[in-house]
């Protein structure tokens, strides 16, 4: 898996666990890309609805998506303007390189 090759340590993990408590959470994320970021912290979550406006990233993170993490992670491709999101459905919204 990416994660791997990009974090073999797992330093990213420890400390984005270390800022934020996600336990029973919903989580929204803003430019998921192709998940790398998702799986370090969803099995933690309620809920977690991961967004990105590149469909093949999207595709991508729906393949590379571990089986136990299906049923509380919804994947789906769209930008911030596009993305319906209700006030207050989430606890915790994270971003990761999207304001670039």
């Amino acid at each position: 898996m990416m994660r791997d090759t990009l974090d073999p340590e797992e330093v990213e993990t420890r400390v984005l666990h270390s800022l934020v408590d996600f336990h029973g959470k919903d989580v929204v994320e803003v430019g998921c890309g192709d998940g790398r970021l998702t799986w370090r912290y969803a099995h933690h979550a309620a809920s977690v609805l991961a967004f990105d406006p590149e469909l093949e990233m999207i595709e991508l993170a729906r393949e590379q998506m571990p089986q136990e993490l299906r049923p509380r992670v919804e994947l789906r491709a769209s930008d911030v303007e596009g993305i319906d999101l209700s006030e207050g459905a989430f606890d915790i919204a994270l971003l990761s390189w999207s304001l670039c």
